[in-house]
C-alpha cells in the first residue's frame, strides 16, 4: 500500500503525525482514555516493569517502537508501517513526547492553575485543552506529575497531546519552571501492612560467604529506592530485579528482607499491588 493511500485511508490523525514528525516532533497514537496503543509485544502482561495501563514503559529492550513514550518516533516508515496497524484508524487523538521535541509542558489542569501560573510563570506559547492550558517552553527537563494542585510538567520520559500549535511566543524554559520539580509538595503515604509474597525457597549454592553480603545488599537496595526522585515504579522494578538476581536462588532472601524493599517502595508510593506485580515480573524474567 502506498503512503498516500494510507493517509487517506487512516484519516487526520496520520496527516498530522507525519506532519509534526517531519518538524522533528516525535508523534504516537492515542487510543481512548488518552492510553497508548500496546505496540510491544515483548512487554505483554506488564512482564517489563511498566505500569499496567501502558503509560509509563519499564526498563524493558524492545524492538522498536516501544509503549507509551518510547513508541514516539519522527520516522515515516515507522509512522505509516505495520508496528502500528489500523491504530491511525482506531486512534483519538495524536500524542508528543516533549522531551524529545526538545520541550516541556507545564499542564495547568483548571482556572485556579492557570491564573497562578499568570501570576508566577513566564509568558510563554499557550495551547488551551479541554479543561485548561499547555504553556509550552523551549528546553527540556524532569517530567512530575502534581508539582502543585492541578499543574504537571510533561518533558523527558512523558507525552501531551497534541492540541494545535496555540498562540503566542515560545520562550526559553526558566530555573522559576524547573523549581516546581524542587519545591513539589512531599506526599504522604501510608504503608500498609505485611505484604503477602514470600522470599523464594532457593536450593542453589550459596556465593556468599558472610551474612553481612546480604545485609549490606538489601540496605543498597533500600536506599536506591528510597533515593530516587523520578521513575519510582521502573526503580523498584530494577531494585528488585537486581535483588533477585544477586540473592534469589540460594535462599538467603528472608520474608523480613522482601518486606524492607516493599515498605520503602510503599513509602515512595508505590501500592501493595504493584510492588507484588513488580516483584513477580523480576522472579519471572529471572526464573525463580
Amino acid at each position: 500500500m502506498t503512503q498516500p493511500t494510507l493517509i487517506r485511508r487512516e484519516g487526520a490523525h496520520l496527516r498530522t503525525a507525519l506532519s509534526l514528525a517531519d518538524r522533528s516532533v516525535p508523534v504516537l497514537p492515542l487510543r481512548a482514555g488518552k492510553v497508548p496503543f500496546g505496540n510491544c509485544l515483548a512487554c505483554r502482561g506488564n512482564v517489563c516493569g511498566g505500569r499496567p495501563n501502558m503509560k509509563t514503559p519499564g526498563p524493558c529492550d524492545c524492538p522498536r517502537p516501544c509503549h507509551a513514550w518510547a513508541a514516539a518516533t519522527t520516522d515515516p516508515d515507522v509512522i505509516t508501517g505495520p508496528a502500528w496497524g489500523k491504530a491511525w484508524a482506531q486512534a483519538q487523538a495524536v500524542a508528543y513526547h516533549p522531551g524529545g521535541a526538545g520541550l516541556t509542558v507545564v499542564d495547568l489542569d483548571n482556572a485556579a492553575a492557570i491564573a497562578w501560573a499568570r501570576e508566577h510563570l513566564p509568558a510563554t506559547r499557550t495551547v488551551d485543552t479541554t479543561r485548561g492550558q499547555h504553556w509550552i517552553y523551549q528546553g527540556v527537563m524532569q517530567s512530575s506529575n502534581k508539582v502543585r494542585e492541578g499543574i504537571d510538567i510533561k518533558s523527558r520520559m512523558s507525552y501531551a497531546r497534541w492540541l494545535g500549535p496555540g498562540t503566542g511566543t515560545m520562550t526559553a524554559l526558566r530555573d522559576v519552571v524547573r523549581s516546581l520539580i524542587a519545591d513539589k509538595p512531599a506526599r504522604t503515604t501510608q504503608v500498609v501492612g505485611a505484604v503477602a509474597v514470600s522470599a523464594p525457597a532457593g536450593g542453589g549454592q550459596c556465593p556468599h560467604r558472610t551474612p553481612t553480603y546480604l545485609a549490606r545488599g538489601i540496605a543498597m537496595a533500600e536506599q536506591r529506592i528510597t533515593g530516587a526522585t523520578s521513575a519510582i515504579h521502573a526503580t523498584v522494578y530494577r531494585t528488585f530485579l537486581a535483588v533477585l538476581s544477586a540473592h534469589g536462588r540460594c535462599g538467603c532472601l528472608t520474608d523480613t528482607d522482601v518486606q524492607r524493599l516493599f515498605t520503602a517502595a510503599q513509602t515512595k508510593g508505590e501500592s501493595a499491588r504493584h510492588c507484588t506485580d513488580a516483584w513477580a515480573n523480576a522472579q519471572a524474567r529471572l526464573g525463580v
